[in-house]
């Protein structure tokens, strides 16, 4: 588990990196929230190696972090998105590249602004094959869902107040009519964030969170085991 540099196609991105202990397996490229690259983000990756994979959090602040919603959403709306690109197709290039990292392609996983971001991923960086969105937010904008190279896994929580259920149908639909293979799961009574076990908005929700990162982890594994 290191804080390492990588290169991507416009310079180089900071980043966190957790290996697995049998130094092969797939990888995924890991997504923060609006908080930025915190301990929360970390030891997702950090569980994401326990199960096996590698896992790489590009550091989108730039070493900056926050507890303040308020200075969250600036950092958020201040995002660069061909910047981040850069950040996420170079932290999924860097993965195919690493000794070790097998399977066909690249995951991603993501909350809120990642849930967003790992999404956009998937239909922008060719090293991306497969999608987990937690909570999907994006205020940027949105890809072309047609562009997208794999399968979406989605997590939503029926009471979440910043994503209400019917925008996360809408999503789901929207994704599907383009053509993309995707799998919405909806948690009774989980609110925003209730993956987040620093309980930071009150709304963690160890049951939710538990069942999802079962099927995360097992969607991951199966969307990026070797093809044949």
């Amino acid at each position: 588990m290191a804080d390492i540099e990588f290169p991507t196609s416009a310079g180089s991105t900071p980043g966190y990196l957790a290996e697995p202990d049998a130094g092969r397996g797939p990888a995924t490229i890991v997504l923060q929230e609006w908080w930025g690259l915190e301990e929360h983000i970390r030891s997702v990756c950090d569980r994401l190696a326990a199960e096996g994979f590698f896992a790489l959090a590009p550091d989108l602040f730039r070493g900056e972090t926050t507890v303040q919603p308020s200075e969250a959403e600036q950092k958020m709306m201040a995002l660069s998105m061909p910047q981040v690109e850069h950040d996420m197709c170079g932290a999924a290039e860097h993965l195919r590249s690493h000794d070790g990292v097998e399977g066909s392609g690249v995951g991603s996983v993501g909350f809120c602004l990642g849930g967003g971001l790992s999404v956009w991923a998937a239909a922008r960086c060719p090293q991306v094959t497969a999608a987990v969105s937690y909570y999907y937010v994006m205020p940027h904008g949105k890809p072309d869902f047609s562009g997208l190279r794999g399968p979406v896994l989605g997590h939503f929580g029926t009471a979440d107040e910043f994503v209400p259920i019917d925008a996360a149908k809408g999503l789901e639909s929207e994704l599907r009519d383009a053509g993309v293979e995707v799998e919405f799961n909806y948690y009774e009574g989980a609110g925003h964030a209730f993956f987040n076990e620093t309980d930071r908005l009150g709304t963690f929700d160890a049951a939710a969170a538990d069942a999802s990162w079962e099927r995360t982890v097992s969607f991951l594994r199966a969307a990026l085991a070797p093809a044949g």
